[in-house]
C-alpha cells in the first residue's frame, strides 16, 4: 500500500492537467483530467422521466394492499416495510458445492437472502423529501435488518439504485439487503486494504482519513455532530461521495439513538443538495459498508456509505464507465475538489 496522507503541491498543476490519485480503500488509481472539462459534448442525452408522481399506484407492486409480481399482497403498510424479494438473486437453502482443482474454472455455492425495504407507503416520497422522522425509521430498519442477517451471514450489504438511469424497475422509493455467506469482491477489498493500513500505521485508515479531511476542509460537503459527508480525494464518478461517522464504528447497530437521528438528518441535506444541483430527483448507488459478520478481530473496519451518482454535465447528461474505464482504469475530468466546491454551495433544503 502506498502513502496518501500528504497534501498534494499544487504548484504542480494538480488542479489542471492530468493526474492519477490513489484509493486506498480497495488498492486502485483513477485518472483525473481536468483540462478536459472544457471540451464540447456531442454524447447520448437521456430524457428526463416525469417528476410527478401520486401518492398511491394501484399499479405498483411495492404500494400498500397490491398485488406483487408473485401473487402475494402486501398489507396496509404504515411504515417501513420490508419483504423477501420475489425474484432473489440469493437463495438460503442450496447444497454446499464447491470445486478448486481447475484454477482456470473454479466454483462455489453461496447461500444468501434478498430483501426488499419499502421506505414508506408513499409512492411520491424519496429520501429527500421523506422528513427526518421518516428517515430515521429507514435507518433503524437498516439497523435491524443488519442484526438480524448478520447473525446468520458474513456479509450484508444495503443498497439503494435511484432512478431509471441506475436500473431501478419501480419508481416506488425503495432499497435492498443482499446477505450472503462469503465477502463480495469490494468488501473483500475493504477488509484487506484496511487491515494492510492498520498493520503498518497502527491506526484506523478511514479514521486518519476523515481526521485529513476535517482539517483541511477541502471536500467536505456537509456534516454535522456525528457524521460528515465528503468528496473523497480518490472519487471516480463526477460527484461520489463518503459518508463516515466521527468516531470510530464497526456496525450500523453500534450506533447509538443520536447518532442515528443525526444520520438521518445529513442523509437528507446531502440528498436534498443532490437534488438541488441540476433541478432533478437525482440518481445514484449507494450503499453501507460495516465490518464482517464473524468472530474475528474487525477493529481495522470503519463504518461507511458509499454514493455514486452518474450525472456529469445536467439532468440528462451522464457519466459512462466505457473504453479506457473499462480496459485500463477509472478516469474523471472534474477534480473532487470542484464537485464539493459545487455541492456544499448548494441549499440543504430540497426547494423545487
Amino acid at each position: 500500500m502506498q502513502e496518501f496522507i500528504s497534501k498534494p503541491d499544487m504548484n504542480l498543476g494538480y488542479s489542471n492537467y492530468s493526474h492519477r490519485r490513489y484509493n486506498p480503500l480497495i488498492d486502485e488509481w483513477v485518472l483525473v483530467s481536468p483540462h478536459r472539462s472544457n471540451r464540447p459534448w456531442k454524447g447520448k442525452v437521456e430524457s428526463i422521466p416525469g417528476v410527478s408522481k401520486p401518492k398511491y399506484d394501484p399499479e405498483c407492486y411495492l404500494c400498500p394492499g397490491n398485488l406483487r409480481a408473485n401473487g402475494e399482497r402486501n398489507p396496509d403498510y404504515k411504515s417501513t416495510y420490508v419483504f423477501t424479494n420475489d425474484f432473489a438473486a440469493l437463495l438460503p437453502d442450496l447444497p454446499s458445492i464447491s470445486d478448486y482443482s481447475n484454477p482456470l474454472m473454479q466454483y462455489e455455492s453461496l447461500k444468501g437472502t434478498c430483501r426488499v425495504i419499502c421506505f414508506s407507503p408513499r409512492h411520491d416520497l424519496t429520501l429527500a423529501e421523506m422528513p427526518i422522522d421518516g428517515i430515521k425509521e429507514v435507518v433503524d430498519v437498516w439497523v435491524k435488518q443488519t442484526t438480524e442477517l448478520g447473525e446468520k451471514y458474513r456479509w450484508v450489504q444495503i443498497f439503494e439504485n435511484k432512478g431509471e438511469i441506475m436500473g431501478c424497475s419501480n419508481s416506488h422509493p425503495h432499497c435492498q439487503i443482499w446477505a450472503c455467506s462469503s465477502l463480495p469482491n469490494e468488501a473483500f477489498k475493504e477488509n484487506n486494504n484496511q487491515l494492510n493500513y492498520l498493520q503498518k500505521n497502527d491506526s484506523v485508515l478511514l479514521v486518519d482519513y476523515l481526521t485529513f479531511e476535517i482539517e483541511k476542509k477541502e471536500r467536505i460537503v456537509a456534516e454535522n455532530e456525528d457524521w460528515v459527508v465528503v468528496v473523497p480525494f480518490w472519487a471516480v464518478w463526477p460527484f461520489e461521495t463518503l459518508l463516515l461517522p466521527r468516531r470510530h464504528v464497526l456496525h450500523l447497530p453500534d450506533l447509538n439513538i443520536k447518532e442515528r437521528i443525526n444520520l438521518a438528518k445529513v442523509i437528507k441535506i446531502l440528498l436534498a443538495k443532490y437534488d438541488n444541483l441540476f433541478k432533478t430527483s437525482f440518481p445514484y448507488t449507494m450503499g453501507w459498508h460495516g465490518a464482517p459478520n464473524d468472530e474475528r478481530d474487525y477493529s481495522h473496519w470503519q463504518l461507511h456509505a458509499h454514493y455514486y451518482p452518474p450525472l456529469l454535465r445536467s439532468s440528462t447528461v451522464k457519466k459512462f464507465m466505457v473504453g479506457y474505464e473499462m480496459l485500463s482504469e477509472p478516469q474523471r475530468d472534474i477534480t473532487a475538489e470542484t464537485a464539493v466546491e459545487r455541492l456544499k454551495n448548494l441549499s440543504e433544503k430540497r426547494f423545487f
